[in-house]
């Protein structure tokens, strides 16, 4: 079995610099640490964790704590999710587990028991909520946590997130632009910050351009297909008060609310312009919908290192502001957007 002495003699480095590289410390560099996580997969280097744990005080295990499948990623995603979570721990010399709780249970009762049993060395955090007790919880027990998402003013811990205020605006001005004025809004779960921060997003671009919000046409749910469908029906079925834009959360919302329109024998863009935030997934190809989609566009799979990276920093002793990244995200322009009709 291949030691950390063996890695380092391979590579002609020191036992440190390895060790360093393989656990993300930030002074080791962007190439150095390439190296030594391919050399480390070629010859199938595995940390000895009861040895690292003896040393260090550290098991080498962190997780992620859920109360079922979080609910903005289907079967299929969230397996690549936890998939390339666990692949980026694996990188970095790190195990990964999943700890699913019992629905109606304490959540952080879960947490209590693995911080106190020692069994886990930190936490990652999805689909955090407003009032967040996780967050809350973890930053009073001083243990190691990132966050995919973040809360609006609470800064003090290592996350990875993309400008969903940005996009909220930057989706409403795209139809704003166009010279659309009564815009419909799919949102996601109104608990949810991204939702949130979108939310606020739109109202931003709303009044900048002198425009009342009109929460009738707005919609909060968790967002698949069936959703996009059920609002779009719901919100086009009266011509006196049908909108003439819709901003979709997602792309499955989008391809729902396609499927509505088009059973109302409405037509995009002539009818109707939609527009849709897309995290760029597998199951739903944005630019082979009928129309294909202006969207904002930001990689989910571009969450997987930066989170990783980060909570191997923040138990390693790295300030926590070294790990506050926020992705950027493109417009991209397609067929979808169009003047109203008179």
């Amino acid at each position: 079995m291949t030691t950390l002495k063996d890695l380092a003699r391979h590579l002609g480095l020191s036992v440190t610099q390895v060790s360093r590289a393989l656990n993300g410390h930030s002074d080791v560099s962007a190439a150095t640490r390439a190296r030594v996580e391919a050399a480390a997969a070629a010859l199938h280097y595995q940390p000895n964790l009861s040895a690292r744990k003896l040393v260090s005080g550290r098991s080498g295990i962190v997780g992620l704590v859920l109360q079922g499948r979080p609910l903005a990623l289907d079967g299929e995603l969230f397996l690549q999710f936890v998939g390339g979570l666990s692949a980026q721990f694996s990188r970095r010399g790190m195990q990964f587990i999943l700890h699913v709780a019992e629905p109606g249970t304490d959540i952080l009762d879960h947490y209590r028991r693995l911080i106190d049993g020692g069994a886990l060395d930190g936490f990652v955090i999805l689909e955090p909520t407003v009032a967040d007790v996780r967050i809350d919880y973890l930053r009073e027990r001083g243990v190691p946590f990132v966050v995919h998402g973040r809360l609006q003013g609470v800064t003090e811990y290592a996350f990875f997130d993309v400008d969903n205020h940005a996009i909220g605006r930057d989706l409403t001005e795209i139809l704003i632009r166009a010279g659309h004025r009564r815009i419909a809004f799919l949102n996601g779960p109104r608990a949810r910050v991204y939702a949130e921060e979108r939310l606020r997003g739109h109202a931003e671009a709303m009044a900048a351009a002198g425009l009342p919000v009109d929460e009738r046409l707005h919609r909060a749910q968790e967002m698949d297909e069936n959703y996009g469908l059920v609002a779009a029906v719901e919100l086009f079925s009266d011509p006196a008060t049908r909108p003439t834009g819709l901003v979709a959360g997602s792309a499955k919302v989008a391809a729902g609310a396609l499927a509505g329109l088009r059973a109302l024998r409405l037509r995009v863009p002539q009818d109707v312009s939609v527009v849709a935030h897309d995290d760029l997934l597998p199951t739903v190809q944005t630019e082979q919908l009928a129309p294909p989609l202006t969207v904002t566009a930001s990689p989910l799979e571009a969450s997987w290192a930066p989170l990783a990276a980060a909570l191997a920093g923040v138990i390693a002793g790295e300030p926590v502001a070294a790990h506050q990244q926020v992705w950027p995200h493109d417009r991209v322009a397609r067929q979808s957007v169009a003047a109203p009709a008179a």
